[in-house]
This record gives C-alpha cells, structure tokens and sequence, in this order.
C-alpha cells in the first residue's frame, strides 16, 4: 500500500511536465474549431474538471498516492503496451481534432437531448472510474508488475464485478465525449479507442494470470473482463 503522506511531498519536475501536457490535449478541440466560443466544448471542458475533483477527492481520502503514482508512471515496457500506447494516443488526438473540425465546418447536427444524453453517460462511467480510484492502490498507467510494492490482485469494489472496471469505464466516456461535444463524426475515432482497450484486456489479462500472485484464482471467482454476463 501506499504510504499514507505520499501525496504531501512537493511534484517533481516530470509530474508537472505530464500535468501540463494533460492540460494541453483539453485544448485541441478549440484549437481544431478555430475558436474558444464553442459552448458545447467548454460543457466538455467543465465535465472533465468535476470528473478529475470527483476521483482525486475521492482517492486522497480513500486511497493516498494515487495521483502520485499515476503521474510517476513509468513508460510502457510490454511490447503490446507499447503498440496500445502508441495507437492510443493517435486516437485520442483523432478524437479531439475530428471534435473540433466537426464544430467548424458543422458536419454534425445533434440536438440538445444528444448533449443530455452524453452527460449522462459520462456520470454514469464515472461511477466505477471513481470505485476503481478509491479500491486500487497499483493503478499505474502501463501495465507491468509492481513487485517493489508488493502488488497483489486487487478484488474488492467494483473488481468483484469485473477484472478490469476501469477500461469499461473510459471505452463509455469516450462516446460519451462525442454527444457532448456534438460530434457523430467523433463516435469513429471513439469507437477505435474501445476496441484498442478490449485489446490491451486481452493480453493484460494474459500477463497478470501468468505473474501477478492471486490473479489466477481471482480470475476464476471473477469470470468477466468488462461486460457482467456478456464478456
């Protein structure tokens, strides 16, 4: 675990580095719009800073360092996480490009009710993105064994539910992202970001089953990746 005053020493230079970079991709939809006047977009903005206080309110109660460890992580070292880190980030850039031309040139017309909806569903991916953030003290950004801490599987919360909570998570928020915004053109790049963490399940199931202590008999008792019932 953890040590409980983690997350009161001072950022290194690095996590201040990923913070900034973090703020600088919330702003390629503007930039791809051609404008700061898009009132959709700063809805967008405005639910991705409740959604950050909501987890890191939570997870500095419940779950010291977390933030820490997730701005500390370390670069892929796993080839698929490698390919996954990779082709995530052309598809998220995609996303938030296509967001933005999309409310340019107006390729798309969703009425208000698709925003309501999308909002929806973004509190609704909340839920278990903020359980998973309040359960899981390993929630690195790459996915590799922390022996140094002497990880273990993690199967309270909503791991009891599904192996990977998380990634069911962010493959509805992304979807989501495109009501909110406005953008059907944006559901494409939204859908590839899905299918890319169905794959990063596969062979991360793959790998914590092989090394990670207690993995085995917990995928056992917990036989969903993602999808209760289904998969």
């Amino acid at each position: 675990m953890p040590e409980s005053g983690a997350d009161a020493r001072p950022l290194g230079w690095g996590s201040v580095l990923r913070i900034a970079a973090r703020l600088t991709v919330l702003s390629i939809p503007f930039f791809a719009a051609g404008t700061v006047r898009w009132a959709r977009g700063w809805i967008w903005i405005g639910l991705a800073a409740f959604s950050f206080a909501v987890v890191a309110g939570v997870a500095r109660v419940k779950n010291p360092g977390l933030i820490r460890t997730r701005l500390n992580t370390k670069a892929p070292g796993m080839a698929f996480d490698k390919v996954f880190a990779l082709l995530y980030s052309l598809a998220a850039i995609a996303f938030f490009v296509v967001s933005g031309l999309d409310a340019r040139w107006g390729w798309s017309h969703l009425s208000l009710a698709w925003l309501y909806a999308g909002i929806a569903l973004h509190l609704a991916a909340l839920v278990p993105l903020t359980a998973v953030a309040a359960t899981n003290p390993y929630l690195e950004g790459t996915v590799r064994i922390q022996s140094e801490r002497g990880h273990v599987a993690v199967t309270s919360g909503p791991y009891a539910m599904v192996r990977h909570p998380m990634y069911l998570a962010l493959i509805a928020m992304y979807p989501a992202w495109a009501l909110v915004l406005g953008s059907l053109w944006a559901s494409i790049p939204a859908v590839c970001v899905g299918l890319l963490f169905v794959f990063r399940t596969i062979h991360e199931d793959r790998t914590l089953r092989r090394a990670l202590p207690g993995y085995e008999d917990y995928a056992r008792r917990t036989r969903y990746r993602l999808i209760p019932g289904l998969w």
